[in-house]
């Protein structure tokens, strides 16, 4: 079975190698979809990525493509990670945000920044996190929202995760917008309940953008919406296609 190729402007085809490529994911898609639309553009089975995003979420997303890529995926994931969320008050929901239920509900005094800033500083550095019992963190060879959607959640235990930076972009009412930057491992929606319980309001994460994941940026991102479009989707991965060599060389 012949591979891809890839056609320069000089029109001279060369095999396609394995690579990687930044994909800007869009709100309203699992990571699984923007995995399935490279494959169908490219015809490569191997393609995986490094980390996932909720399909509320958006932002960037590692694609790594042909078996040389996906052997090294934890390589990518090991960076930091940088994220803008959005906070709303006075809401506790089962799976920390704005997608699952409502479980209890509170009244939000006027908060304005400098508060809101005082209380995110005792989040900075090393933290113990529990992972939310609807996520894709494993339990007896299971995701544990195997467990929850079936009415077993499982509490894990708390795990050591680290806040680099955080800080308030602005605060509307009972919305409350945050940079994050952080560690491998830390789930954005417990640091939401984290701080709605430090704020005595509760809260839950009602939107979130990847900006970085290690030293690779949204900024450098190809449009996820267009992959699905199949007069554009293969050309727009094509002329973005960077392979593993020079990919390990920026980490």
């Amino acid at each position: 079975m012949s591979l891809p190729v890839l056609i320069s402007d000089a029109l001279a085809i060369q095999p396609l190698a394995a690579g990687i490529f930044l994909v800007d994911k869009p709100v309203g898609h699992s990571s699984f979809w923007v995995v399935k639309q490279v494959r169908k553009a490219l015809g490569i089975k191997k393609v995986g990525h490094a980390g996932t995003l909720d399909p509320f979420a958006s932002g960037l997303l590692v694609v790594c493509a042909g078996r040389a890529a996906t052997r090294i995926i934890s390589q990518f994931m090991a960076g930091e990670k940088e994220y803008e969320a959005v906070l709303k008050l006075g809401v506790e929901t089962d799976t920390f945000d704005t997608e699952g239920k409502v479980v209890a509900t509170h009244p939000v005094p006027a908060f304005d920044l400098q508060q809101v800033e005082e209380c995110l500083r005792g989040f900075v550095g090393e933290q113990l996190q529990t992972p939310p019992s609807f996520s894709a963190l494993k339990h007896k060879g299971k995701p544990l929202y195997y467990y929850a959607r079936r009415g077993l959640p499982v509490v894990k235990e708390p795990r050591k995760v680290v806040i680099r930076e955080l800080s308030c972009l602005d605060v509307v009412k009972d919305v409350v917008t945050i940079r994050v930057t952080c560690g491998k491992g830390t789930y954005i929606r417990s640091l939401a309940a984290d701080i709605g319980v430090a704020l005595e309001t509760g809260a839950c994460l009602i939107g979130l953008r990847r900006l970085r994941s290690g030293v690779f940026s949204v900024r450098d991102a190809i449009d996820g919406a267009l992959l699905s479009d199949p007069k554009v989707g293969r050309p727009l991965l094509m002329a973005n296609f960077m392979d593993v060599e020079t990919a390990l060389l920026r980490l």
